[in-house]
């Protein structure tokens, strides 16, 4: 069971939600349905921008970024999730699991970045519209994308290589449906604190430092707004924020959600932590590619004529 040169387990054992194995045949349908929205949503998301040239404007590259990140946020649960429902496949090796853990997080906290960028993105649209391509240059953008996925990326690169260093003890059964750090660095038997410390670190500077940012500028954009003089006005600047206000409560809502159960409900029912945990990975990619199909005529127009096109 154990690699002796390095005392990590050959594979780990995944938690599916216990106490209703013999109800997962109903699980499979919604899961299945979960992961079908979520990867062709935002396919069609990415399809629609890249074919239509009068899309490749700010907001709607940082939409496609925002797709990408959430296509590999469902990518990277879909195998073990899937796998644990479908056919009872709760094991996985080490390796897969390091690589599964360090993918989740990497596109997460891409998402994360990506949501602080259109929220800044939204301030410039309205602070100076004038000005607005001049500012956000497509150099620029693609720029940003770059930098975000290198911070995802080299921020992450360390975790897996700490955890390979620590001596496991027979301890391999994770509480998720995939592997998570913060699940991983419960089962070592010796000091976890450099992984916790630098977890902890990565969680602040990304996700707590992103959403305090974003906070702040939708503070600037409402000071921004207040000051328009026409009623119709303040309404139409807005009106262009509600699928971005949209998409930041969906990301971060069921987050904290997860965080005030562990924290406060310790004695809930396992099955409905793991619940909401799924819920926290799995809602954001199939909801925000309805919200902004829904709530952004352009995005709507091109999907319309995107279907039209293949029917014909």
């Amino acid at each position: 069971m154990y690699n002796n040169s390095q005392l990590i387990p050959k594979y780990f054992l995944l938690t599916g939600l216990p106490g209703l194995e013999a109800q997962y045949p109903w699980f499979i349908f919604p899961f299945c349905s979960i992961y079908v929205v979520a990867l062709v949503g935002n396919g069609l998301i990415l399809a629609v921008i890249k074919k239509n040239m009068s899309l490749h404007q700010p907001m709607y590259l940082f939409l496609a970024m925002l797709a990408l990140a959430e296509l590999g946020v469902s990518a990277s649960t879909l195998p073990t999730v899937l796998g644990i429902f479908l056919f009872g496949a709760n094991q996985i090796g080490s390796d897969a699991c390091l690589l599964q853990m360090f993918s989740i997080h990497s596109f997460s906290i891409m998402e994360s970045g990506v949501l602080l960028a259109m929220s800044v993105d939204r301030f410039v649209a309205i602070y100076n519209p004038l000005r607005y391509t001049a500012i956000l240059t497509l150099p620029r953008i693609m720029g940003t994308g770059m930098a975000l996925g290198m911070k995802s990326v080299m921020l992450m690169l360390p975790l897996p290589f700490l955890l390979r260093r620590l001596s496991f003890c027979g301890h391999n059964t994770l509480s998720h449906s995939y592997c998570l750090h913060s699940d991983l660095i419960q089962l070592p038997c010796e000091d976890t604190r450099p992984n916790s410390i630098l977890g902890l670190c990565i969680v602040t500077s990304t996700f707590g430092l992103d959403s305090l940012l974003i906070v702040i500028s939708y503070g600037l954009i409402l000071y921004t707004v207040l000051g328009i003089t026409s009623g119709e006005g303040r309404r139409k600047a807005l009106n262009t924020c509600v699928s971005h206000i949209c998409a930041v409560l969906v990301y971060y809502v069921p987050m904290i959600s997860v965080a005030l159960v562990h924290r406060f409900m310790k004695h809930a029912a396992p099955a409905v932590r793991l619940l909401l945990a799924n819920v926290y990975l799995l809602v954001p990619p199939v909801l925000n590619p309805i919200i902004y199909s829904v709530k952004t005529k352009p995005i709507r127009q091109g999907l319309i004529q995107l279907f039209l096109q293949r029917k014909q």
